[in-house]
């Protein structure tokens, strides 16, 4: 699904950015994009961050 419009990232994109470190929206925007134009999808960018971080703890 598309998260970010402007830049055409994906929940995937962004999936991926946090795998490989990114741990906030700001660090999200400058790996893949997302949140970095108009800021409309920050909120589920955080969310997806939110919850990969509750995933990571449940293992």
């Amino acid at each position: 699904m598309y998260v970010c419009l402007c830049t055409g990232a994906t929940t995937k994109t962004i999936a991926e950015a946090v795998i490989a470190g990114a741990s906030t929206s700001k660090e999200v925007a400058r790996e893949c994009g997302a949140g970095s134009e108009c800021g409309r999808c920050r909120r589920t960018v955080r969310a997806i961050i939110a919850s990969a971080r509750d995933l990571a703890q449940d293992k």
